[in-house]
């Protein structure tokens, strides 16, 4: 095989360097987890005056926002690592040990699933938190029948692409081939 032309090489040497125009991206996305700390302690900072006097089901409607920021930003904090490493490079780190178990282990099909699986709880949540409104006059105006079934059609749509992605992850992966 003859070597390759100069022109090729350097072709292929700022084609390869071109991945590191995605660190801007990850840089936003580590903007975006602080934006959404800030509004996490805003929801944290508006609930907890009302702890004493708020009803049972207004506390799991406040932790459930709680839960959905935390998720949303579990999912960014998985999006970032992995997609880093995926496909620009990897973190080298001196972590002392801190490192999550399951950076640097997360494929591009592992990021899928967590992906979907993260969007699936998220959309959980939501959902349950409008059926707990039902019956309140602010949220029924806002989410009335029509409102809660479409939520209920995305969600579901969400679940089937999440168990049609493992299917396919599933059948790859028993076929041996890599794509």
């Amino acid at each position: 095989m003859a070597d390759k032309s100069v022109i090729e090489r350097k072709f292929e040497q700022g084609l390869f360097a071109s991945r590191w125009l995605m660190a801007p991206m990850y840089l936003g996305l580590v903007v975006s987890l602080a934006m959404l700390m800030v509004v996490f302690l805003r929801e944290l900072a508006y609930y907890a005056p009302q702890v004493l006097v708020m009803s049972s089901d207004k506390a799991i409607l406040a932790i459930l926002t709680l839960i959905d920021l935390t998720l949303a930003a579990n999912l960014l904090v998985i999006v970032l690592f992995s997609g880093y490493e995926n496909f620009v490079s990897k973190l080298d780190i001196d972590d002392g040990g801190d490192r999550p178990s399951w950076m640097g282990t997360v494929d591009f099909s592992g990021l899928k699933m967590k992906l979907i699986a993260s969007i699936v709880a998220i959309s959980a949540i939501h959902l349950l938190k409008r059926f707990m409104e039902i019956g309140q006059a602010d949220a029924d105006a806002a989410f009335g029948a029509t409102e809660l079934k479409w939520l209920v059609v995305i969600h579901l749509t969400f679940v089937i692409s999440g168990v049609l992605m493992a299917a396919m992850d599933w059948m790859t992966a028993r076929s041996g081939k890599k794509y």
